[in-house]
C-alpha cells in the first residue's frame, strides 16, 4: 500500500463524518510490518514527524516481542526530545452529574435509578477550587454531565467563578473543560471565558459499536458528536482535546481512529490535538460491557507507545482510572499529563466523606486514589518534573502557535524552565520537608543539565530567589 498523507477536502469533512471503517481496517489488515520497514518508521517518527495511517499501521501490526521493544523505546527516547523529564499534573472537578444520554458504560446514565444525581450550587463549587487550591492544584479540567442545565452559557460561568477563587498563594491557573458539543456560537461563548482545552471523546470511532453502546440522547448522534471540535475550530477555539474509551471495540481500530481524528485536524485547520486521551473501560454502577474487547495491561502500554509516535507533538493524557502500576509503568513510554489527589464524586474536595467508592455517585472507579503531594514525591524519587505550568496557554501559544513550537521540539525551551518555577511554588506553599528536600534536589539536578552558568539556569535561579522572596507566578 503507498502511504501517502490524509488530505482534507473541506467541502466533503469539516461537517460530516470523515471515519472510514473499511479504510481504518484495510491498512490494519493489508500492511505488513518486517523489522526494517518498523524501524524506518520508528526513525521517521524520532524526526518529529507525524505519522501517517499506513505508517501506524505497521507499528500497530509488529507483534513479535522484540520488534515491540523497538517501539516502546523509541517512544520513550522522542518523549525525551520533545518533553524532557516533566510531567504535567492536574484534578478533575465534576460540577454535574444530571444527564439526557443512555451511554451503556458510564454511571452517570439516565436510566440508572440509582444514580445520585447532584450540581454544585456557586457556593459549593467555591469550596471544592478552595479545598484543591489548598492542596496545591493549579490547572483543573471541569466536568459536566450532557443536560440542558449545562449548556454553553452556565459553563462560561462556571469557569469565570472558578478563576476568581483566590485562596492564600492559591489560584486555578487554567481551567480545561470536559462537556457535550456545542454549537459554533456555543464555543465562542465558552472560548470566551478563557478556558484551555475543550475535551470531547469520541468513545470509539467504530459507528456499530457506537450504536450499541449509546442507547438514547443526543450522544447517540455519531457525526455530531465526530464533527464536535470542527465546530469548535471554527468558533476559534483552537485547542481541543480528543480521546477514545479502549475496551469497547478491538484497540488496534480505534488506535488508529484517533490517528485519522489527528491527521483531519491537521489536514483542515493546519493544527492538531492539544491532548489525546486513552482511558480504559472501569468499573461503573449499571455497566453493561462487551467483555470480548477489554485491554490487557500489555497492550495498553504497547498501544500507548505507538500512540506517541504517531503525534508527536501531542500530550498524552493518563487518569486515575489506571492502577500505581499501570501508572508507573506508561509513564515511561509517552504520558505527558496526569492526575493527582483524584476524587469524583461531587463536593467530595472539601466535604468529609466516606473514603470508599459509592459507583452511584461517581461516573466510574479510580484506581489511584493517592493524594497529590503523595503522587509528587514518587515523580520526584523516579526523577521526574513535576509541572504544574499554564505558560503556553496565557501566552497564547496554542494552536497553530503551539505547532511551530512544538514540533520542531522547541517547547522544550519553556516546558523545563516553566515546570522548574511551578515545582518550586509548590515546595515553597504546599509541600512537607521531606518532598520538599527531593524537590530541590531535582530542581538542582535539572538546571545542572542545562549547563551551570548558563543563561537560562541563571535566570531560572535568579525567578527562584523571587519567589522565595514572596513573588508568584513567574514564568517564561
Amino acid at each position: 500500500m503507498q502511504f501517502e498523507p490524509e488530505k482534507c477536502n473541506i467541502a466533503d469533512e469539516r461537517m460530516k463524518s470523515f471515519i472510514d471503517s473499511e479504510e481504518l481496517w484495510g491498512y490494519i489488515n493489508n500492511t505488513h510490518s518486517t523489522p526494517e520497514r518498523v524501524r524506518e518508521v520508528i526513525a521517521r517518527s524520532l524526526q518529529r514527524k507525524r505519522l501517517t495511517l499506513g505508517e501506524t499501521a505497521v507499528l500497530i501490526n509488529a507483534d513479535d516481542p522484540a520488534l515491540i521493544e523497538e517501539i516502546k523505546k523509541g517512544a520513550s527516547e522522542l518523549k525525551e526530545k520533545i518533553y524532557g523529564n516533566r510531567i504535567v499534573l492536574f484534578a478533575p472537578l465534576y460540577i454535574g452529574n444530571h444527564c439526557t444520554n443512555d451511554c451503556k458504560y458510564c454511571g452517570f446514565r439516565v436510566s440508572n435509578k440509582f444514580a445520585q444525581r447532584r450540581t454544585l450550587t456557586g457556593r459549593q463549587i467555591v469550596k471544592e477550587v478552595e479545598a484543591l487550591e489548598d492542596n496545591g492544584q493549579k490547572r483543573l479540567i471541569l466536568v459536566y454531565g450532557e443536560h440542558p442545565g449545562y449548556g454553553a452559557d452556565y459553563i462560561a460561568r462556571t469557569v469565570k467563578l472558578v478563576y476568581s477563587v483566590k485562596k492564600g498563594n492559591g489560584e486555578i491557573r487554567r481551567v480545561n473543560i470536559n462537556a457535550a458539543p456545542l454549537d459554533i456560537e456555543g464555543f465562542r461563548i465558552v472560548k470566551d471565558s478563557g478556558i484551555g482545552t475543550y475535551q470531547i471523546f469520541q468513545e470509539t470511532y467504530h459507528r456499530e459499536t457506537y450504536k450499541k453502546y449509546h442507547l438514547g440522547g443526543q450522544k447517540r448522534d455519531f457525526d455530531y458528536r465526530l464533527t464536535a471540535l470542527d465546530r469548535a475550530q471554527e468558533a476559534g477555539l483552537d485547542d481541543v482535546g480528543i480521546g477514545a474509551l479502549f475496551g469497547l471495540y478491538d484497540w488496534r481500530f480505534e488506535l488508529m481512529g484517533l490517528v485519522r481524528h489527528a491527521n483531519h485536524f491537521e489536514a483542515c485547520y493546519n493544527v492538531g490535538p492539544h491532548t489525546i486521551s486513552f482511558p480504559r473501560i472501569q468499573d461503573a454502577a449499571a455497566a453493561d460491557i462487551d467483555p470480548r474487547y477489554i485491554v490487557n495491561d500489555s497492550d495498553f502500554v504497547r498501544l500507548i507507545a505507538i500512540l506517541r509516535l504517531a503525534v508527536p507533538y501531542t500530550g498524552l493524557i493518563l487518569t486515575a482510572r489506571e492502577n500505581i502500576d499501570v501508572r508507573r509503568e506508561v509513564m515511561k513510554f509517552g504520558v505527558s499529563q496526569i492526575d493527582g489527589g483524584t476524587r469524583l464524586e461531587m463536593g467530595s474536595y472539601s466535604e468529609s466523606l466516606n473514603e470508599d467508592q459509592d459507583l452511584n455517585r461517581e461516573q466510574f472507579r479510580i484506581n489511584d486514589s493517592r493524594s497529590l503531594n503523595e503522587i509528587i514525591d514518587e515523580l520526584l524519587e523516579n526523577g521526574y518534573l513535576p509541572s504544574f505550568c499554564t505558560a503556553c496557554y496565557r501566552l497564547g501559544r496554542t494552536g497553530q502557535h503551539f505547532m511551530e513550537f512544538s514540533v520542531p521540539g522547541f517547547i522544550k525551551r519553556y516546558c523545563t524552565p516553566n515546570a522548574i518555577l511551578t515545582l518550586a511554588e509548590y515546595l515553597e506553599d504546599y509541600a512537607p520537608e521531606s518532598t520538599a528536600r527531593k524537590g530541590w534536589k531535582v530542581i538542582e539536578e535539572n538546571l545542572w543539565e542545562m549547563g551551570e552558568n548558563s543563561r537560562t539556569a541563571n535566570e531560572i535561579r535568579r525567578r527562584i530567589q523571587l519567589l522565595k522572596e514572596g513573588k508568584r507566578d513567574l514564568y517564561f
